[in-house]
């Protein structure tokens, strides 16, 4: 009799991300996993195949519902200053909201980048790339509409965007007030003028 799935992979793999997310890849036993998820060895096994792959369907979700589902809610808006410190003041309320100071799980992922797999360091540094590029595309439309110096090199700008919004997360674990975050925020914004 073939296997069937009884509960919705979506939300099994939601319960899994909660799980990676604070404890990490190697910090993460399948007991964990199966406890969290309320199924068993053999459903897990059917349904994901293996630890790794559950944790690439994992963070690809993760990443889908946030930074991705972020970034296109963001570009509606109009004033391309107004999109980074609207970017910045939800990482920061994010933050103020993690009582476990979780972080984020793609940068907690990125700082582990070396024992990843291959899949996951693509995964990772592809959506990095898209975060680059797309403060590349909102830096570029400011400096066209003249509310950011047109002398500023965009792409450097994203590069140090994307550094500063990784230090935050990392600093935001509980080491950073909030008072600290907001001068992160200032010294990004402080980057386009």
């Amino acid at each position: 009799m073939p296997w069937e799935k009884n509960f919705d992979l979506d939300i099994a793999t939601d319960k899994a991300i909660q799980v990676f997310w604070k404890k990490g890849y190697e910090g993460t036993s399948m007991s964990d996993l199966i406890d969290a998820m309320g199924i068993n060895k053999g459903s897990l096994y059917n349904a994901f195949g293996s630890k790794d792959e559950l944790f690439n369907r994992a963070l690809l979700r993760y990443d889908q519902l946030n930074r991705q589902e972020a970034l296109k809610q963001l570009s509606k808006l109009e004033d391309p200053k107004q999109v980074i410190a609207t970017f910045f003041d939800g990482m920061i309320s994010e933050t103020q909201k993690d009582k476990e100071h979780k972080g984020c799980f793609l940068v907690n992922t990125a700082l582990d980048l070396p024992n990843q797999s291959d899949e996951i360091k693509k995964m990772v540094s592809a959506a990095l790339k898209e975060l680059e590029d797309f403060f590349v595309t909102i830096i570029s439309k400011g400096q066209k509409v003249g509310t950011i110096e047109i002398t500023k090199n965009a792409r450097e700008i994203a590069v140090s965007m994307v550094a500063l919004i990784v230090g935050l997360r990392v600093l935001a674990r509980g080491t950073y007030s909030s008072k600290n975050l907001e001068a992160i925020k200032t010294q990004a914004l402080h980057l386009l003028s």
